[in-house]
């Protein structure tokens, strides 16, 4: 538990952290704000600007914003996920914890579980920002704000949450193994990045094959009930699992990527 609540701290003081909450926090207010802004411009017909108000428009901005933000938050996690396990090899983290007398693959997995505790801090605080966002570009779009409090919504999110929280947390367990395997930041964020846009691409030729990849199964195991056709954030729909058997490969994926970590680091050559 010490070691947790220390890798907790590390990770408040790490200016990846921020930045990463920051960003994606940020490019979600901007986008809410600009819709409610802007919504009003001519030569819109009233179909645009209702697809366009759903951003703002209560209870069904409860969906769209937590559909933008396990979208994008996935591409974060790879990036947040490598970025950490890359200081620990960089920065001799790791080597000094384990000439302390840590065992090397309890440290990493409990590092991992600071990891997982961040984003899902991370994912509440983007979520109630781009609600307060919603509220702020209803306003100005002049849009009522009566579904604020839709039961119905409200009682489905903490499931939505719950799994959403899942997917993104093995999203950021893959950037995390790579970057240990890689030993290296750059490197983990890199292939992190290339893997998340190269399955993305490859879907279009190997479906088939594809809907039972990390990033794929991440996507469809969330239903967030938004209408955004290509999952998280949108785009060209290609094949899929159901929900349920997706969580079940989002849990088989997770375990093993964390596996792979663990495993790697107790036979890694870390003196000097």
């Amino acid at each position: 538990m010490k070691l947790f609540l220390s890798g907790l701290r590390k990770l408040v003081r790490r200016q990846a952290t921020w930045v990463t909450l920051g960003l994606l926090a940020g490019l979600l207010a901007l986008i809410v704000i600009a819709v409610g802004a802007t919504s009003s411009r001519p030569g819109a017909s009233a179909t645009e600007r209702v697809a366009v108000l759903s951003l703002v428009t209560f209870p069904v901005a409860y969906d769209q914003i937590l559909s933008f933000i396990l979208g994008l938050g996935g591409l974060f996690a790879v990036i947040y996920g490598a970025a950490i396990a890359g200081s620990e090899w960089t920065w001799g983290t790791l080597k000094n914890a384990v000439a302390r007398g840590q065992s090397r693959s309890r440290y990493v997995l409990l590092t991992f579980a600071s990891v997982a505790v961040a984003i899902a801090i991370g994912l509440v605080v983007t979520f109630a920002i781009g609600v307060i966002a919603a509220l702020v570009g209803a306003t100005l779009a002049g849009v009522s704000t009566s579904g604020l409090t839709d039961a119905a919504t409200l009682s489905r999110l903490p499931q939505q949450f719950a799994r959403g929280w899942l997917a993104i947390v093995e999203e950021g367990a893959l950037g995390f193994t790579i970057a240990t395997l890689a030993r290296s930041q750059l490197a983990g964020i890199g292939a992190g990045i290339g893997l998340f846009f190269g399955e993305s691409f490859a879907g279009i030729f190997l479906p088939d094959i594809v809907k039972y990849l990390p990033f794929n199964v991440a996507t469809a195991s969330v239903s967030t009930g938004a209408a955004t056709g290509g999952g998280f954030g949108g785009g060209a729909q290609i094949a899929s699992l159901g929900a349920n058997t997706a969580l079940v490969m989002v849990v088989v994926w997770l375990i093993g990527a964390l596996l792979v970590a663990a495993v790697f680091t107790e036979r890694a050559e870390i003196a000097g």
